[in-house]
C-alpha cells in the first residue's frame, strides 16, 4: 500500500488475485481510494496473461506475484510486479520483474516496462521498489535473482526520468556461490543515501545462516557499499500447536521504514527474544544511515505465543507503528486454529502499546501454499493522524479463503 504524498487521501493497494498453491497468482489487483482508505475502486494492471498480457505489450506471463508499491514526490505512483511462466529453473521457464506507472492517483495504469527477463537459467523474485525522497524522477527497484549455479546476488534497477526508460539490470551485491539474498528493500533517506535492507542465507556446516545486513550507496545506486550487519534473524517459524500444521508465515523477510529525519527502522520475527521458544516481534533502529544499528528489542507483548509477519511505519509525528500477526486469542481447545491482528505504537522504540486491529478470525482456514498462507507480506502506511494496517484475514468459506482489509487506528 501507498499514499500518495500530494494527497493524503489518495491511497493505492495491491495484492495477489487467484492465488495459486504453488506459486504464485493469476494476476495482480490494486484498488485506488481518494477519501482515506473509506471506499475503493478496483483495478487490473497489465502484468500477466489474466489482465490481457501478451507478447505484443510485454506481459505475457501464466502468473504474477510480490506486488509492491510506491508514490514518487510528483504524485506518480509505481507498481512492481513479479511475472512468470512455469517452475523456476525448469526448462520452459520465464520470470521477469515488470513495472507499470500510474499518472492519475491509481485510477488508470500505463504499459509495462521489464526491468529484467530470464529463461530457465536463472529465477527472479521477492521484489520490491521505492521512490527516492528528494528527486521523483528517480525511482529503484530490488529484488534477489536465484542463477541455476547455485548463486542468489541482489539486483537492482532504476529509472532517472521518471520511468520513461529503466536502465539495465545489474548485480549490486553477491554473498557468493552457495548463498543467497532475499526480501531486498530500497529505502531513500532525506538526505540522498540509498539503502537496500535484506536477509542473507549462507551455507554453514550442517544447515544455512540467516543474517539481516543492509548496503548502502551514497551516488543513488551508482555505487554500493560492502553489507553492514543488523543482527542475527533466528525465527523459529509458527504452527498450530495441537496439529503441527506450518504457517507460511514470511520469517525471512524484513520490513523496513525511514522516518523525516532519516532514522532507520527495521523489524522482522524472531526466537532470540524467547529462548529459541517462538517467534516475536524485534525492531532495530539506524540514526547514521544504517552504519551502526541499536541492539533488537521487543515489540510484541506476549512472549507466549507466535508473533509473525511484521510490518513497520513510521507516521509524519514521529509515532512508530508496528503491525503483526500473534495466537494470543488462540483456543486450541476450541478445535479451531485462531490469529488477531494488532498494531503496537510507541514514541521512543523502547515502550509500546496494543491495539486490536481484528480478529480472531480463523488461521486454520487459510489456502495452504508451503504452509496456511495469508501473504509473505502485509502492509502499514498512515494518513494524517491515522495509521493504515492493510491486512488478509481468513475464515471457513471454502470458496472464499481469503479478504483484504484496511482498518484505521489512532
Amino acid at each position: 500500500m501507498a499514499v500518495n504524498p500530494l494527497d493524503p487521501a489518495n491511497i493505492v493497494a495491491a495484492w495477489q488475485q487467484d492465488r495459486w498453491s504453488d506459486r504464485g497468482a493469476r494476476g495482480l489487483l490494486t484498488a485506488v481510494s481518494f477519501d482515506t482508505g473509506h471506499t475503493w475502486n478496483r483495478v487490473a494492471p497489465l502484468v500477466a496473461r489474466c489482465d490481457g498480457g501478451n507478447v505484443a505489450n510485454g506481459a505475457d506471463y501464466e502468473r504474477a506475484s510480490d506486488p509492491w508499491l510506491s508514490f514518487a514526490g510528483d504524485g506518480s505512483a509505481y507498481l512492481l510486479s513479479l511475472s512468470f511462466s512455469g517452475a523456476p529453473l525448469v526448462s520452459g521457464s520465464s520470470s521477469a520483474m515488470l513495472v507499470v506507472r500510474s499518472s492519475d492517483g491509481g485510477m488508470s495504469w500505463g504499459p509495462p516496462a521489464t526491468l529484467i527477463s530470464d529463461n530457465a537459467s536463472a529465477s527472479n523474485d521477492k521484489g520490491a521498489i521505492a521512490a527516492d525522497a528528494t528527486d521523483p524522477h528517480h525511482v529503484y527497484a530490488v529484488w534477489d535473482r536465484f542463477t541455476a549455479n547455485n548463486s542468489g546476488p541482489t539486483y537492482f534497477a532504476r529509472t532517472i526520468d521518471s520511468g520513461v526508460s529503466w536502465e539495465p539490470a545489474r548485480a549490486i551485491y553477491d554473498p557468493g556461490v552457495g548463498n543467497q539474498t532475499v526480501g531486498n528493500i530500497p529505502l531513500s533517506l532525506p538526505g540522498g543515501t540509498l539503502l537496500v535492507v535484506f536477509t542473507e542465507f549462507d551455507a554453514v556446516p550442517g544447515g544455512t545462516s540467516a543474517t539481516l545486513k543492509v548496503i548502502n550507496s551514497g551516488d543513488r545506486g551508482l555505487t554500493w557499499s560492502p553489507p553492514t550487519t543488523i543482527a542475527a534473524e533466528q525465527s523459529a517459524g509458527t504452527r498450530d500447536p495441537v496439529t503441527g500444521t506450518l504457517v507460511r508465515d514470511g520469517a525471512d523477510l524484513p520490513s523496513a521504514a525511514v522516518d523525516h529525519s532519516g532514522s532507520i527502522y527495521v523489524v522482522w520475527q524472531t526466537s532470540a527474544l524467547t529462548g529459541g521458544q517462538s517467534d516475536a516481534i524485534a525492531l532495530s533502529r539506524s540514526m547514521d544511515a544504517g552504519l551502526t544499528w541499536t541492539m533488537p528489542t521487543r515489540v510484541s507483548s506476549d512472549l507466549s505465543v507466535s508473533a509473525f509477519i511484521p510490518n513497520v511505519h513510521v507516521r509524519d509525528d514521529g509515532r512508530i507503528g508496528v503491525s503483526y500477526y500473534d495466537l494470543r486469542y488462540n483456543q486450541p481447545a476450541s478445535g479451531k486454529f485462531q490469529a488477531d491482528y494488532w498494531l503496537a505504537t510507541s514514541l521512543d522504540g523502547a515502550t509500546w502499546t496494543d491495539v486490536h486491529v481484528s480478529g480472531p478470525f480463523l488461521l486454520g482456514g487459510a489456502p495452504f501454499a508451503e504452509g496456511l498462507f495469508l501473504g509473505d507480506y502485509q502492509a502499514l502506511s498512515s494518513s494524517g493522524s491515522e495509521f493504515l494496517p492493510l491486512f488478509v484475514t481468513s475464515g471457513a468459506d471454502t470458496a472464499n479463503r481469503t479478504d483484504v482489509h484496511v482498518a484505521f487506528a489512532p
